[in-house]
């Protein structure tokens, strides 16, 4: 078993799970943050971190579609292993729907530098 990051982050991105993960799983797209399912360790640390509640465990209902991208997105986003500013309008995010069809995006996060 393993834990993903659903749509749930999708343009909320608190960031809060990344500092509690011990093994540093967690990788950083432009308006999400996705969890590599081979490194993940399953100690479920990040998860109750989450105020959106987008980290469950792979054995949840309708997760297979989120191992898939957790897995792709983790090959090309650059890994994070500290917490950095969640975005500003985050808040006004938390309950929307369908996030993923209408506002995910592919792109890695932007690095300053």
């Amino acid at each position: 078993m393993t834990y993903v990051v659903n749509e749930a982050c999708i343009k909320c991105k608190y960031m809060d799970c990344v500092e509690v993960c011990p093994v540093d799983c967690f990788y950083e797209g432009e308006n999400m943050l996705v969890i590599k399912p081979d490194e993940c360790i399953d100690c479920g640390v990040c998860e109750p971190e989450c105020p959106v509640e987008a980290i469950v465990p792979d054995s949840d209902p309708d997760t297979a579609k989120w191992v898939e991208i957790n897995r792709q997105y983790a090959e090309s986003w650059p890994n994070i292993t500290r917490k950095g500013e969640a975005p500003a309008d985050a808040d006004q995010w938390k309950d929307v729907a369908d996030k993923f069809d209408k506002h995910f995006s592919p792109n890695p996060a932007k690095k300053d530098g």
